[in-house]
């Protein structure tokens, strides 16, 4: 199968349920605590993995207990974590706040992702990538430098433009799929209004990415593939109890299914499919649906109609 290269941030996320997340300046009195893997990056790649994915990581952790445990974790999902260097810094740490509607708050001190720039980022580490997905917990110049190499080997490059920053023209050229959500499309517009995924879908193109998925949560996603018009990709009706990491199940589905040769609507509905179940459980990469989950998801979904 076809290699997927993840370029991106691993952290340890540290979680707190509460009844709804403090306003500036308020103390709020949480309940359970649990510290999961995450990490963008490593999100995406766990989730391709379990997807059916042939997956590496590429990142920088700390020489650190959290380091050892997310590296295991990486492992233990099938992901090659030979490019995951350890190195004298502490590995990134994401403070979250999980709400009883599901919703989510995140802190994120990035660590040692901080070092994954364009320094650390050779060619070598791209050799037998088809598909390279990354994401923005990490410098941009890196990133810029992935999405270049990408480019110049003929590769796919997928990017979750997360969280949200001003991008260089530079970049959204290289991009062959840019797949925010509402606030990253916000941001990258500059929209404050009412908010048209579908005319935002086009003004996303027309930046420079080839094609534009936004997912926009239990609303669905709007895809708009290369010389297409924007169209609706419905969502699977289930009840969400933390959506922590449900846009990373999406991305790692979604680059899985383009690498196994799905076209862009199905690998749409496929990667709905992972984000559904993600939804429906809790952390970030222990939520990530397995192929034979998802593909069971699927058949039933097609029997319901």
């Amino acid at each position: 199968m076809t290699k997927i290269l993840v370029v991106g941030s691993a952290n340890m996320d540290l979680v707190v349920a509460a009844d709804r997340a403090p306003a500036p300046g308020e103390t709020v009195l949480g309940g359970a605590f649990a510290s999961y893997p995450g990490g963008k990056g490593a999100n995406q790649a766990v989730a391709a993995a379990r997807a059916g994915g042939t997956v590496a990581m590429l990142g920088r952790v700390g020489a650190d207990p959290f380091g050892e445990a997310l590296r295991a974790g990486l492992r233990d999902a099938g992901v090659d974590v030979s490019g995951l260097a350890s190195i004298d810094a502490p590995s990134g740490v994401a403070l979250i706040v999980t709400t009883s509607e599901g919703g989510n708050s995140i802190v994120v001190a990035l660590g040692a992702n901080a070092r994954l720039d364009a320094s650390a980022i050779t060619a070598a580490d791209f050799a037998e990538a088809a598909y390279v997905l990354a994401q923005l917990e990490t410098p941009l110049d890196g990133v810029i430098r992935a999405a270049e190499i990408a480019r110049a080997r003929g590769a796919t490059f997928i990017l979750d433009p997360a969280p949200a920053q001003p991008l260089p023209a530079h970049l959204l050229e290289l991009v062959d799929w840019l797949t925010p959500n509402e606030t990253e499309v916000r941001s990258l517009l500059g929209i404050d209004g009412p908010f048209d995924p579908f005319a935002a879908a086009v003004a996303l193109q027309a930046l420079g990415p080839r094609g534009v998925i936004i997912k926009l949560g239990g609303q669905g996603a709007v895809l708009l593939e290369p010389g297409g018009e924007p169209r609706l990709i419905p969502p699977f009706p289930v009840e969400a109890i933390d959506t922590t990491a449900a846009g990373d199940a999406f991305n790692g589905a979604f680059t899985v299914a383009l690498s196994e040769g799905a076209d862009p609507t199905r690998a749409a509905e496929f990667a709905s499919a992972a984000a559904a179940l993600a939804v429906t459980r809790r952390g970030a990469q222990p939520s990530m649906a397995t192929r034979d989950e998802i593909d069971r998801f699927l058949k039933l979904h097609q029997r319901g109609g």
